[in-house]
């Protein structure tokens, strides 16, 4: 196929493509709007969870990859265990250590048509990758007048500290993300949190940075629904309800404030109301709002 017939089947097939996302995550994220639950869950922790989503989801699109370093022998955390026996080397493979490149290779598949998800092996190295989210992934919609963008891509890292990473393998650079307009920020703090948002940015029509908390890999267990479980990308959660205070966070946050929340409530009497951002950015601005309206504390 020539350059000239590439520029011009992409757009409409792009089009097509971004229009399914969008109406399948809508109807996926009727059932969390309704409070209706999908009937068969298993019991899961965070990184059993991750890896669910990135099976569903190159089960159901075979234009989805997933690449890093050691991502073909199931990463460092185990996040892809069994994908590359199941989906070849043409699909889940390994890559040279070398943060820019793996980014820059995601931008690249992704403008052309197809779902690159690419592994940072942890957060604290995804930083000699800033230039290709912040200036490629993040603009590249933008520079092109839309005729081009890079809605394809996700991007996920774990990050934060476990108590022995060092200072190399402790960070959470997520804020340095938020400032960067054209790419959403989104941390799970859950199991079930991690699967559903970790498929809907899959299949978001924007870039996504995903980050995962890797302390709560292991430790965070709970029942997760099964099959195609989409949680919607701009909506924050009320975890807790309170008069008093309104305390906002995200990722493995939020259990350090319900702990915060319940001290209040025992010593202090403090009721305490507590929103998960989910994604960062661009945030849930309404919900914060709703929430400080009553409480009149943030």
């Amino acid at each position: 196929m020539s350059v000239v017939a590439l520029r011009k089947c992409l757009p409409a097939r792009r089009t097509a493509r971004v229009l399914y996302r969008a109406i399948n995550t809508e109807v996926k994220s009727k059932v969390e709007a309704d409070g209706m639950q999908p009937v068969e869950t298993r019991k899961m922790n965070l990184f059993t969870a991750v890896n669910d989503a990135l099976d569903l989801a190159m089960k159901q699109d075979d234009e989805v990859i997933l690449f890093g370093e050691d991502v073909k022998f199931g990463g460092v955390f185990r996040c892809a265990v069994g994908l590359n026996e199941k989906y070849g080397n043409e699909r889940v493979f390994n890559t040279p250590l070398c943060e820019q490149g793996i980014v820059g290779f995601g931008i690249g598949v992704a403008a052309a048509g197809a779902i690159p998800i690419a592994e940072i092996q942890f957060a604290d190295y995804i930083f000699p990758a800033f230039d290709q989210i912040v200036n490629e992934a993040a603009k590249y919609r933008y520079r092109s007048g839309n005729e081009f963008n890079t809605g394809g891509l996700t991007i996920r890292t774990p990050y934060g500290a476990v108590g022995h990473g060092g200072l190399y393998h402790s960070q959470s650079p997520e804020a340095f993300f938020c400032h960067a307009a054209g790419v959403k920020v989104v941390v799970p703090r859950s199991p079930s949190q991690a699967k559903g948002l970790l498929l809907s940015s899959i299949f978001s029509p924007d870039p996504v940075v995903f980050m995962e908390p890797k302390w709560l890999y292991r430790t965070s267990v709970e029942e997760v629904p099964l099959g195609d479980y989409r949680i919607p990308l701009d909506k924050a959660e009320v975890v807790r309800e309170g008069m008093d205070v309104t305390l906002v966070g995200w990722g493995a946050q939020i259990k350090v404030l319900e702990a915060a929340a319940d001290m209040a409530r025992d010593k202090l009497a403090i009721s305490c109301e507590i929103i998960d951002l989910r994604t960062l950015s661009p945030w849930d601005e309404d919900t914060v709002a709703m929430s400080v309206e009553k409480t009149g504390t943030l």
